[in-house]
């Protein structure tokens, strides 16, 4: 007859190798798509005052330029994805949440800013299943 403590270690032993089973199946990610944007600095920008050359020296290399006529805008995107996932035996739960950033600027003939439009939300971007909630 095995005594107690003999039980005992094969019962943890059990409940060790149970343990290790279920992290073996757990996995996040992330990727990103472009360098952030700075909300200081789209803060900094001014209609009416801050030149094309200023707003390329506050956020970078626009990753599209528009022509407008006369007039033009520069676009600005950042993309965070954040993915989770579960697997138990036969069921599997995964979940993923981008977010992004997105600034437009544009500017008049002279180049001079006139107008901004920005939504930044990639920070927002979290890992999580599909029955947990998200703001």
């Amino acid at each position: 007859m095995p005594t107690v403590p003999s039980v005992r270690r094969s019962l943890r032993a059990a409940c060790l190798l149970g343990l290790v089973s279920l992290l073996g199946s757990c996995f996040v990610s992330r990727s990103y798509i472009n360098d952030g944007i700075s909300p200081e600095a789209v803060a900094s920008l001014e209609p009416g005052v801050s030149t094309a050359a200023e707003v390329v020296a506050a956020l970078g290399a626009p990753g599209h330029v528009v022509e407008l006529g006369n007039r033009s805008a520069y676009q600005y995107e950042h993309h965070k994805l954040k993915r989770a996932g579960l697997w138990l035996l036969i069921v599997g739960l995964f979940n993923e949440d981008t977010r992004s950033d997105r600034v437009w600027v544009f500017f008049d003939e002279n180049d001079v800013l006139s107008h901004v439009g920005a939504t930044l939300s990639a920070e927002r971007a979290s890992y999580s299943l599909p029955f947990q909630d998200r703001e």
